[in-house]
């Protein structure tokens, strides 16, 4: 692939987001990767490990408009969408667009709003627009929802539904730093003060033209086979409730290939599927008892899925 300004300027952020969330560099490129796929990336960890932070500093180096949205058990719709307000001088109502007219918005803490209040988002995720007051209003573009979500055991939270997590195309968690990491943290800068002086570096029409390589990604025959492959073992896999559908097969293809474009490449290969596999699979793949789900290490599920297919021989050029 030919490396493009547009390439050069993406793989800065990427680094740049690294300097300021240490020795998370896996997750930096799912998010990389999630944003360039065009879908909306969930963030689920305990707090304090840097989850905001890491939305923050995506937010910052895209250079789109954007909002922080602070969920908490009081927060409405309305407070997400607008309103209208009377005008008394002209004698109308006047519509104030809420916080989601942004192109990149953060739901801080999103599990911590009702099921009313989440719902809000639903539309805006899956169709880009809003219906408020029976008429539709289209949403910027590009518009991605970045969530943070805390455990569910965690006091105050409201587990989000299945037709919530299914419109997050990836869910990442950043865990605990290494000892290296943490120690290079603690002697460090200030984050907060890092994230005030982080440049713009990835601007709208670089987004639009990696997003554009994304979608000219190379896929043989053979990759295709695999990847339905994975998902067939999704389906047949004891314990699961449901397996990955067509829609998260889609997913996964297409973020396959923004790993692709993040390492330089015109195609795509099983080790791409296989890199974001997990964070696909992590709020998707829900076992049928509560027990064995509550005990459950997705990372390992997934592993244990990608073991269990053989890799088909791929085609990694062009013919």
């Amino acid at each position: 692939m030919k490396q493009t300004q547009a390439w050069q300027r993406l793989k800065q952020s990427q680094e740049q987001i690294n300097q300021v969330i240490v020795g998370k560099s896996e997750a930096v490129e799912a998010a990389l990767a999630c944003l360039l796929a065009g879908g909306h990336l969930l963030i689920e960890d305990i707090p304090g490990v840097g989850k905001t932070t890491l939305a923050h500093s995506l937010a910052i180096s895209l250079g789109t408009s954007w909002q922080r949205i602070q969920f908490t058990a009081d927060l409405l719709p309305a407070d997400i969408l607008g309103l209208s307000v009377y005008q008394r001088s002209n004698e109308v109502f006047e519509f104030h667009p809420g916080p989601i007219f942004h192109q990149l918005i953060l739901a801080d803490e999103i599990n911590r709003g009702t099921a009313k209040t989440q719902s809000a988002l639903l539309e805006a995720m899956a169709e880009k627009r809003v219906t408020v007051e029976g008429n539709t209003r289209k949403l910027p573009q590009p518009f991605f929802v970045i969530a943070t979500q805390n455990p569910l055991d965690n006091a105050g939270t409201f587990p989000l539904p299945d037709s919530q997590l299914d419109r997050f195309l990836l869910s990442i968690s950043l865990g605990y730093p290494t000892a290296k990491a943490e120690l290079e943290l603690l002697s460090g800068a200030d984050r907060q003060q890092m994230l005030e002086k982080l440049p713009v570096v990835l601007h709208e029409h670089d987004l639009a033209e990696l997003q554009e390589q994304t979608r000219a990604v190379y896929r043989s025959d053979s990759l295709l086979h695999y990847l339905q492959a994975l998902l067939l073992a999704t389906r047949e896999w004891a314990g699961l409730k449901n397996g990955l559908s067509p829609r998260a097969g889609l997913a996964l293809l297409h973020c396959a290939s923004a790993i692709a474009v993040l390492a330089g490449r015109d195609y795509c290969q099983p080790e791409d599927i296989q890199k974001v596999f997990p964070a696909l699979c992590r709020h998707r793949l829900i076992y049928q008892d509560s027990i064995s789900n509550t005990q459950a290490d997705p990372e390992a599920l997934a592993a244990e899925i990608i073991r269990s297919v053989p890799v088909l021989e791929a085609v990694h050029n062009r013919a």
